[in-house]
């Protein structure tokens, strides 16, 4: 499991420098941004696993960032913990409406901060929203996602996985192959980003099983973009020798050799088309068989 990442949205450089020091000190990985508009970028670009959120912002206020997080299908699972110097009902009201986990007033008690944190983390762990190595929404969140399509037409959904994935592992290591699932992650990231919606959705079914939400006719170049990121991203978590010959030797307990290809993306897509569909399990089957096939539409 990679380091819990924490978004902070604060305009103050003090207080902001301070939270970003000592959550590092923590064991956190820490970004900062200034204003409003930076916070729903970098949750864009990577997805942080809390948002410390000021209500007080040069440009558009957190009570907006909020709703904006809240409201698209990507960021709507991120616990926010509100961060201000307003300490009226109303506005702590106003705040949970829109969705925030928790609400702390300056001047505040970093340690209780902290305890804050980590247990909004934890939440959304044990509830199995997010996946801990990469961050992406998991399990139930998938599952409420797939109910929705039941109402929808015009959708299309990529299962994707990671052939060799396994082989990798046991020449490479867990952390290695933990790195390649975030890599991944992050592609489907920007393939979303330079060819989906806003309202597309990635998820993390488990092990190294993806999924993307998108239009139907967007699944094609979806795919194909995102094979293309895959392979030529891949080989720098490879060792030089490994990324001449094109594979990787794996040994028996008898001392037999295999050569193993490099890992590549296996995807296979469905849409609106194959239904109609009564329930998920149907589309997930759907999907799986497509996966098998490596069957696009």
């Amino acid at each position: 499991m990679g380091k819990p990442r924490i978004l902070v949205v604060e305009d103050d450089f003090d207080i902001s420098n301070m939270l970003r020091i000592y959550f590092q000190s923590q064991g956190y990985e820490v970004a900062v941004a200034p204003r409003g508009s930076d916070a729903l970028e970098m949750c864009r670009q990577q997805l942080p696993n809390i948002v410390v959120l000021d209500i007080m912002l040069p440009d558009i206020d957190g009570y907006e960032v909020c709703r904006q997080l809240r409201s698209n299908l990507r960021t709507s699972h991120i616990p926010i913990i509100f961060l201000t110097q307003r300490d009226e009902r109303s506005d702590k009201i106003q705040g949970l409406e829109l969705g925030a986990d928790d609400y702390i007033t300056k001047p505040f008690d970093v340690e209780e901060l902290r305890l804050r944190v980590k247990n909004a983390i934890n939440r959304a762990t044990y509830e199995s929203l997010t996946n801990p190595t990469t961050g992406l929404p998991s399990s139930r969140l998938i599952e409420d996602q797939l109910r929705r399509l039941l109402q929808r037409d015009n959708w299309g959904i990529l299962y994707i996985g990671i052939d060799r994935l396994e082989e990798f592992r046991e020449v490479y290591g867990f952390i290695a192959a933990d790195e390649v699932l975030r890599h991944t992650a992050m592609i489907l990231g920007e393939a979303v980003d330079v060819l989906g919606t806003p309202d597309d959705f990635i998820g993390h079914v488990g092990g190294d099983d993806f999924l993307i939400i998108t239009r139907k006719d967007l699944v094609r170049p979806m795919a194909q973009d995102l094979i293309r990121r895959f392979s030529e991203g891949i080989l720098t978590h490879y060792d030089f020798k490994s990324r001449q010959r094109g594979y990787i030797v794996l040994r028996d307990e008898h001392g037999n050799e295999r050569q193993v290809g490099l890992m590549e993306l296996v995807i296979g897509a469905i849409t609106s088309d194959d239904g109609p569909f009564t329930d998920i399990r149907e589309i997930t089957e759907a999907a799986a068989a497509a996966r098998r096939e490596r069957r696009l539409v």
